[in-house]
């Protein structure tokens, strides 16, 4: 039996052999507590941390003082979003975003709402890209914030970040952006893109699970949302998971040194399963920018199909049909709605998330049963081909 071939590194990425060689000994002998600083253990972990608080701030261009750990994006997000508004209560009480981000900043964005904030989500434009022109008409004199991701986590597209963060800083407005699928892919740089608040995760660069950062420019107040003990500048109690920190670290001094090769490695892997795709197969249709597109990213359309039935003709391909956050919903992606496209033009979409272990052999096979599949499935339904 054929080993499963691994196509859906936009929903998590596996922990690379290095970064875990890194990890396992404070998961033994450097047991201690980072904020213990009456012995020799808890000084091991806070230098421990305090490296990887470096790594982590060097890929993104900032200052290892303002990384905040937590456990993930999606808790940066919320500490970000909620903080920033819970701060900024008397210059402002509303907030901008995008129809095509994640639900972890759109789930925020509603919460925020119901607590007396007011949002605008701006739609987008057919390629995914946010029109700049769009976003200077919905800032107000009482917008706090606006909040676009870096790169879209189901399409892949990549937004303007240095020209939103121009826009945004003329105007006094904080800028956040959700890089949890940009970090270690593409070049991330908060000064140069003027950010000021930007959310990371260390599974989506072959780093462990559980673990994220919120980068905050040191000049930005925000409002703590989890209390107990002060830890990390008092904006996120609670005792560091410090095997994790370590590994985050260490995946981000790997994406230093080999973020260059390996974008452009994955980044033809990616051009030869849509070659493949295309030459074999009509009615295929790429979904968002090709220009402005995460290297190892591809979501397609193949018309006449339903992307579940093909998936399910797949079992040797690991792939999806959209975010791993809501992939058991049965509705059609929101991402994918935004764009313009149809319920049935988005329930015929695949997304297809490349990496770092991937081979060209992998590509070939996954491409090749791909055409048979899709052949298959509209012969059965010829009436819904084309």
């Amino acid at each position: 039996m054929r080993p499963l071939i691994y196509l859906d590194h936009h929903a998590t990425t596996p922990v690379d052999p290095r970064v875990l060689e890194a990890m396992l000994p404070y998961f033994g002998p450097r047991f201690g507590n980072a904020a213990s600083r009456s012995h020799r253990f808890g000084w091991e972990a806070e230098k421990a941390v305090e490296q990887a608080r470096r790594r982590i701030a060097e890929l993104a261009g900032g200052t290892a003082r303002e990384i905040v750990f937590t456990s993930g994006a999606t808790e940066s997000v919320n500490l970000a979003l909620k903080g920033a508004m819970e701060a900024c209560r008397q210059r402002g009480n509303h907030l901008v975003t995008v129809a095509t981000e994640h639900k972890a900043v759109l789930d925020t964005v509603r919460r925020l709402e119901r607590s007396g904030c007011r949002a605008t989500v701006l739609a987008c434009r057919t390629d995914g890209l946010l029109d700049l022109e769009s976003l200077e008409k919905a800032i107000r004199p009482e917008t706090v914030l606006v909040s676009v991701m870096q790169a879209n986590n189901e399409i892949g597209v990549i937004q303007p970040a240095g020209a939103i963060g121009g826009l945004c800083r003329s105007r006094g407005v904080l800028f956040h952006s959700d890089a949890a699928q940009a970090l270690g892919k593409i070049p991330v740089n908060v000064v140069e893109d003027k950010i000021d608040l930007l959310s990371l995760s260390a599974h989506k660069l072959y780093g462990p699970k559980g673990i994220g950062a919120l980068y905050v420019r040191r000049s930005v107040a925000l409002a703590p949302q989890m209390d107990g003990g002060g830890h990390e500048s008092g904006l996120r109690s609670g005792t560091l998971n410090v095997p994790a920190i370590v590994g985050f670290g260490a995946a981000c001094a790997l994406a230093a040194d080999e973020m260059e090769a390996e974008s452009s490695r994955v980044g033809k892997l990616r051009d030869r399963l849509l070659a493949h795709l295309t030459a074999g197969l009509d009615g295929v249709r790429v979904n968002g920018s090709v220009a402005h597109r995460l290297p190892g990213n591809l979501n397609l359309g193949f018309a006449g199909v339903d992307a579940e039935a093909l998936l399910m003709s797949l079992p040797e391909i690991a792939l999806s049909t959209g975010s791993a956050c809501s992939s058991a919903s049965v509705e059609p992606s929101h991402v994918l709605r935004a764009l313009g496209l149809s319920d049935a033009k988005a329930r015929s979409s695949v997304r297809f998330g490349l990496g770092r272990f991937n081979t060209e052999e992998e590509i070939d096979y996954a491409a090749g049963r791909i055409v048979e599949a899709v052949a298959k499935l509209r012969s059965l339904s010829p009436a819904t081909a084309g």
